[in-house]
């Protein structure tokens, strides 16, 4: 049976829909959802607090060392969140529905 997780990634307004597309028709993850946030901080000694949008990202646990990757290069942020969380349990044929979505290595 598959173990499924969900990648937390906040990004900038501006690229959250390329960066979810591109994963998901690559096949890394099944759905992408974007809400916007207000995320507040310290980045480089300084109180910084921005608009940003947190794509909640569904995949497997297998996928997510090619989806990190692929984070990585499409992200414009130097140090990008990337979290992960473990799904204990959920719908069964919306989990199967992912295990489809995502392609098999």
């Amino acid at each position: 049976m598959s173990e499924y997780v969900i990648v937390l990634c906040t990004t900038a307004p501006a690229e959250a829909d390329k960066i979810a597309r591109a994963i998901v028709e690559e096949r890394l993850a099944a759905c992408v959802n974007i809400a916007p946030v207000r995320s507040c901080y310290v980045w480089e000694d300084k109180f910084t607090q921005e608009n940003e949008e947190q794509m909640i990202i569904k995949t497997e646990l297998e996928m997510v060392e090619p989806l990190s990757k692929r984070l990585l290069e499409l992200h414009s942020y130097k140090v990008p969140e990337i979290i992960v969380l473990t799904i204990l349990d959920g719908h069964k044929p919306y989990l199967q529905w992912v295990s489809e979505s995502v392609k098999k290595n």
